[in-house]
């Protein structure tokens, strides 16, 4: 049995990292300040992708994100904790799985936040945003974790709050189990996946059962 984790939403909550870095550059560059709503509505996706979505200027997007990188590098550990039950939901998965975990955040600070809580031991791989290509809904970052712990895709499990999990999984021939969050409605995971689950703890059980 393997078990990959998304991050936000899913183990942890850093939106108000997110929503900080993400004001900080639009002060930086002197924009008008997209809503913090609008922001959340794009969490889980690349942050290129999501300053495209809000309407930035493509020659200053990854200007952009360079700036939100070096501002949440310095909050992220202050700014971010552990979802309800979601080390309780690692600790049971590693008892039971090979689990990973891959996301669209920079895989450096993914690795840095999990080591501040103390849980990256749990981990064998860890796939970030730097690390692939093409980031998820594509196959491309799942199927990396795969190869890397040469396991079968029948065995193999995604879990994530968003469609973004719910797709890649799909394209990478896996199984899925959604997370509720406040990043997507019930009504856009439904239909991306038949396993709905309130927390992430909930979602490991519905696995190991």
């Amino acid at each position: 049995m393997t078990i990959l984790f998304d991050l936000d939403g899913t183990l942890i909550d850093s939106t108000e990292a997110i929503l900080e870095s993400f004001h900080n550059s639009y002060d930086i560059f002197g924009l008008p300040h997209p809503s913090d709503a609008e922001i959340k509505s794009l969490i889980g996706h690349p942050l290129d992708v999501m300053y495209s979505s809000l309407g930035v200027e493509e020659k200053i997007v990854w200007d952009m994100v360079d700036a939100y990188k070096e501002h949440y590098r310095v909050i992220s550990t202050q700014k971010t904790v552990l979802l309800p039950f979601a080390r309780e939901a690692v600790e049971l998965a590693s008892k039971n799985a090979r689990i990973g975990i891959v996301t669209t955040k920079t895989g450096k600070y993914s690795k840095v936040l999990m080591e501040h809580f103390n849980m990256m031991q749990h981990f064998e791989i860890l796939v970030g945003r730097e690390d692939v290509i093409n980031p998820k809904p594509h196959a491309e970052p799942i199927q990396k974790a795969i190869d890397f712990l040469k396991v079968e895709k029948a065995d193999c499990w995604m879990i994530g709050d968003t469609r973004m999990d719910l797709i890649s999984a799909k394209n990478a021939g896996i199984k899925s189990v959604a997370v509720l969050s406040e990043y997507e409605p019930i009504a856009e995971l439904k239909k991306h996946t038949d396993i709905i689950k309130s927390n992430v703890y909930e979602a490991v059980s519905s696995i190991l059962k």
